[in-house]
């Protein structure tokens, strides 16, 4: 089957080799807005975002993949594309282990040596990077990223957007609110809102990142 990645930067590399490892898809084309227009270089189309209706038409049994590593820019691409879910593959690297009880939504990658233990759920187009433990029971929202080495130990709830930087740990039945950040090594013991940025052992909510002037003291229980 064909495949197109949408997004031709750092996190494309990953993403390309990853389905290169399957031995699954026929890589076609990458579209991305540092292409102005539509070019066929040695069988590659490289072209803009738009150019996917292009694909589209000129190919039978063609996928697509957004490989682009920032959650809002990723939505937003996916929603100019506008395109139905059963025209985005999802993909799964060979090293990850997949309980048979969890759910993966369209669109998502799943990188080398991930766990996703049972009755977990996982978002459409969301990254879960490489060897990143997503426990039992967790809920993880469409457009998320768990970076590199990131735990969530159970049941955790983790809304859309959202981005658990590379190291964190999540302790078991925390929601952390849509858009929000955990820092890189941070330990999340209480809730975080949503569109707030937590950092640090134990993390504290250091900033509100939509409303600024809000007290962010009654966040850090």
């Amino acid at each position: 089957m064909k495949l197109v990645i949408v997004g031709h930067g750092g996190h494309s590399k990953v993403v390309h080799d990853l389905i290169i490892s399957e031995n699954r898809f026929e890589i076609i084309g990458y579209l991305d807005e540092k292409y102005k227009e539509i070019s066929l270089v040695d069988n590659i189309y490289f072209g803009p975002v738009h150019s996917a209706k292009d694909m589209l038409l000129k190919f039978i049994n063609i996928k697509f993949i957004v490989a682009i590593g920032d959650n809002k820019v990723r939505k937003q691409v996916i929603e100019k594309l506008n395109l139905q879910d059963e025209y985005f593959t999802t993909l799964i690297h060979k090293t990850a282990w997949i309980s048979p009880s969890s759910k993966i939504g369209n669109g998502t990658v799943v990188m080398p040596n991930v766990v996703i233990n049972a009755d977990s759920k996982i978002g459409n187009h969301t990254i879960i990077n490489t060897g990143a433990i997503i426990e039992h029971d967790s809920i993880i929202g469409n457009f998320s990223h768990v970076s590199p080495g990131a735990v969530l130990t159970g049941a955790v709830q983790i809304e859309e957007c959202v981005h658990i930087g590379a190291g964190a740990t999540i302790i078991p039945s925390i929601k952390i609110g849509k858009c929000s950040v955990i820092g890189a090594g941070a330990t999340v013991i209480n809730h975080v809102p949503s569109d707030c940025t937590a950092v640090g052992v134990p993390a504290i909510v250091k900033k509100i990142n939509k409303t600024g002037g809000e007290n962010i003291a009654k966040y850090n229980i």
